[in-house]
């Protein structure tokens, strides 16, 4: 039987986040959300870069770090009179490319 062509493209240089709703934040109860305390409550895997989502709303301020915030987590959070840090990205941004790729080595 013939197997039908594939369509589409997929980017092998995609860069996944793991999402992090602000309601998910609320329950955990902390004053400060960093990466560790993510993990050790099982919303994120060591090594994951986590991006914070708007859903939910926050009681009292929370000092969250992440690699990614959507604009509408980053306004509830500082509504709320918490703070937010942008953690940098666990690889280089890769230089744009020069000339051709034989000198590009």
């Amino acid at each position: 039987q013939r197997i039908q062509k594939l369509k589409g493209f997929t980017n092998p240089f995609r860069v996944e986040y793991t999402p992090v709703n602000l309601d998910a934040i609320a329950r955990l109860g902390v004053a400060e959300v960093t990466l560790d305390v993510l993990v050790e409550n099982g919303l994120a895997r060591r090594g994951d870069l986590v991006k914070v989502l708007g859903r939910g709303e926050l009681s009292g301020a929370v000092a969250v770090s992440a690699h990614g915030f959507s604009q509408s987590a980053r306004e509830a959070i500082e509504a709320a009179g918490g703070s937010v840090t942008v953690l940098d990205k666990p690889f280089a941004v890769r230089p744009p490319a020069a000339g051709n790729q034989h000198q590009n080595r």
